[in-house]
């Protein structure tokens, strides 16, 4: 996991890679579980603190990067409940945690590093660093044959812009019926998608000269090509939910539905939508 433990060498202490499994009673007497097929897996990223690392980020408002680890929060709430309620279908959760910062041994600009599948990553920001942890998550999740991947991270500032504060989250997905499933579960939980594309000109910008890809797209079109980063780590039915925009209230913010603060966006919609399957 050369792409992971790149963000985390500089963090200072060690990273974790949680791994959770609910398994139906009904395939419980299935051996050891390595041959139940079907699974549904969910991926959170979970950037404990992100100081963006070498490539700095401004000192205003960084103390709530705090919160980039909404995704994988979001995952961990919605396996709790996953246990609870017993749904008749295999889930993994996996959450990829790790403090991003700057360091003597911390990952820098220009660094090539290679991720669990083999391919070689140019970094170009470490302040980029999400896709690189979700990357390395997204490669140990095909061994569980899934069925369906779905990824869930604060990944992108260009979602936000895009989309909104406390609008919608982007929904990116390489298989329509997924996408429709996702769309599905968020209309009766009001936690709102919208579709967005995967073009081909979005893998064009991530070309790289000393590697097999460059790990992000530069200015324009941010949150597309950081999709189409993490798309090649992918060999499954697979979305990728950029829920930056909706996982926290700025703290003079309120609405009905959620707190300030931390929303908890994503564990309703993940719940149903594995209710759904």
């Amino acid at each position: 996991m050369g792409a992971f433990l790149a963000v985390a060498q500089g963090a200072g202490q060690p990273p974790r890679f949680i791994v959770l499994e609910y398994c139906p009673p009904a395939m419980q007497d299935v051996g050891n579980g390595d041959d139940v097929v079907d699974a549904l897996v969910l991926v959170g990223k979970a950037i404990t603190f992100d100081s963006g690392g070498i490539s700095l980020k401004p000192g205003e408002n960084m103390y709530l990067m705090k919160g980039d680890m909404g995704g994988g929060g979001a995952v961990l709430g919605a396996m709790k409940a996953i246990g609870a309620i017993k749904p008749p279908v295999r889930v993994i959760g996996l959450v990829p945690a790790t403090d991003n910062m700057p360091d003597g041994n911390a990952y820098k600009p220009g660094d090539v590093v290679r991720a669990m599948n083999g391919k070689t990553i140019e970094i170009r920001s470490t302040d980029a660093e999400g896709r690189m942890i979700l990357a390395d998550a997204l490669c140990y999740a095909a061994q569980f044959d899934p069925a369906a991947v779905v990824d869930v991270a604060t990944l992108t500032g260009a979602c936000v812009v895009a989309l909104g504060r406390g609008v919608a989250a982007g929904c990116f997905s390489t298989d329509d019926a997924l996408r429709d499933r996702l769309m599905a579960a968020c209309k009766p939980t009001a936690e709102r998608l919208w579709p967005m594309p995967l073009f081909e000109e979005y893998r064009e910008a991530l070309k790289s000269d000393v590697a097999d890809i460059v790990h992000t797209g530069g200015k324009f079109g941010g949150v597309g090509t950081s999709a189409a980063f993490l798309k090649e780590f992918t060999d499954y039915p697979w979305a990728h939910l950029d829920v930056a925009g909706m996982a926290f209230n700025p703290l003079k913010a309120s609405n009905s539905y959620t707190p300030k603060g931390a929303t908890g966006y994503g564990v309703r919609l993940l719940v149903e939508f594995v209710l759904s399957w």
